[in-house]
């Protein structure tokens, strides 16, 4: 059983503004994590496979290794996240989190459901996420196909 969070009845749905803010500074730690990830790739495809510096970076294997390790590094780092505690750093920023419809922590499938259509969200002009505008319950794609809900919690007095 998902643990259930309190206070329930003091927090609202999150619009557009916060979500946004949220993921500016998520995508910031997401960029520092991909950019310790991709020296990594390079350090191991020139010490550990002895290419020449010139050879980095080219050929499938090299692309899609670090297409792959990039995507799931993502994956990894909002699952973790949002299974923890319903918060990734941004969202604490903002005093924002994911939890269910009833209240409770979200599981790893609502996570990964998150992601994907999340990330699918932002290929029609970003429509998905901007949805929130035009649902009475300010629920993005993500939020519909997931069964979750992103809710601001009150200020800690």
């Amino acid at each position: 059983m998902s643990r259930r969070f309190d206070c329930l009845d003091d927090v609202w749905p999150a619009g557009l503004g916060r979500r946004l803010g949220a993921m500016l500074y998520d995508g910031l730690l997401l960029l520092a994590l991909w950019i310790v990830i991709g020296a990594a790739h390079v350090a191991v495809t020139r010490l550990l496979l002895g290419l020449p510096a010139e050879r980095v970076g080219l050929g499938a294997a090299q692309v899609w290794s670090l297409r792959a390790l990039l995507a799931l590094s993502a994956l990894a780092f909002f699952t973790y996240f949002w299974t923890r505690g319903g918060m990734t750093l941004g969202m604490q920023a903002w005093r924002l989190r994911v939890q269910t419809l009833d209240g409770h922590a979200i599981g790893r499938r609502q996570a990964l459901m998150r992601c994907l259509v999340g990330a699918l969200a932002f290929l029609p002009l970003g429509l998905g996420h901007l949805w929130v505008l035009f649902d009475t319950e300010r629920r993005s794609w993500s939020d519909l196909a997931s069964g979750t809900r992103v809710v601001v919690l009150p200020r800690r007095r």
